[in-house]
């Protein structure tokens, strides 16, 4: 898809309200960030048509528990404390696995790397998320990272510490209440990432390949409504 077309796919988004930086709830940049080195793939290259699109979000709370580096933006609380961050922007095929790995010799810049930490507070998986995802998308990094950020600051966030303190916490109760911070989703194109004891480690929301909201397909969509959840919160 061309760049041209991917903005002009994005115009009903753009209309939509733009909350700071989403669920960080602070966010400062470190003035020395280390240059990250070029992505290695982890697996093979395929290079297939798009056909829609999964944004991935993370939840720091649980990722800064289970092993993230203690020392990082993200984890150490020195440049604030993230709640609900972009992992990135997955493009899908119309049958089988991703397009992933797609040749490029382009790498995104510092400064761009810098402009979306507060997006994105991990150095390294910018990097990453171009290299493996947007490389099968558009032609240029700040094309990828443009339309990410796009459809990041269109969503809004329910209270995640408020619904962590519900000892019955359901899939559907998640699902639900981002649902009602974004009238235009429904439950069934709301994934839900979580670890085998039924702790949140993110949220998969399912695009067409107009970048509007679709039905996610079941591995995708992750545990059912009335599957149990937990919020680790993390302050």
């Amino acid at each position: 898809m061309t760049r041209s077309a991917i903005i002009a796919g994005l115009t009903l988004v753009l209309a939509l309200p733009v909350p700071a930086f989403a669920q960080a709830y602070q966010c400062s940049i470190p003035r020395r960030i280390e240059a990250p080195r070029p992505a290695k793939p982890d697996g093979p290259v395929r290079a297939k048509p798009v056909a829609a699109y999964v944004l991935a979000i993370s939840w720091s709370p649980e990722y800064c528990k289970m092993g993230g580096n203690k020392n990082s933006m993200q984890c150490s609380g020195r440049n604030g404390y993230f709640g609900f961050v972009l992992h990135g922007l997955w493009p899908q095929a119309t049958r089988g696995a991703p397009p992933q790995w797609c040749p490029t010799r382009l790498r995104p810049a510092p400064k761009l790397i810098r402009r979306n930490l507060c997006m994105t507070p991990v150095p390294w998986l910018l990097e990453h998320e171009w290299a493996k995802h947007g490389s099968c998308m558009v032609r240029r990094p700040e094309t990828y990272f443009k339309v990410s950020a796009i459809l990041w600051r269109s969503l809004r966030w329910p209270d995640a510490d408020h619904l962590s303190r519900s000892k019955t916490l359901t899939a559907g109760d998640l699902r639900e209440a981002i649902v009602r911070r974004n009238p235009d989703w429904s439950k069934s194109q709301v994934g839900i990432d979580a670890n085998e004891r039924g702790w949140l480690r993110g949220v998969r929301l399912c695009y067409g390949k107009d970048f509007m909201p679709r039905t996610c397909p079941r591995a995708t969509f992750g545990p059912a409504d009335s599957a149990p959840l937990k919020i680790w919160r993390g302050l």
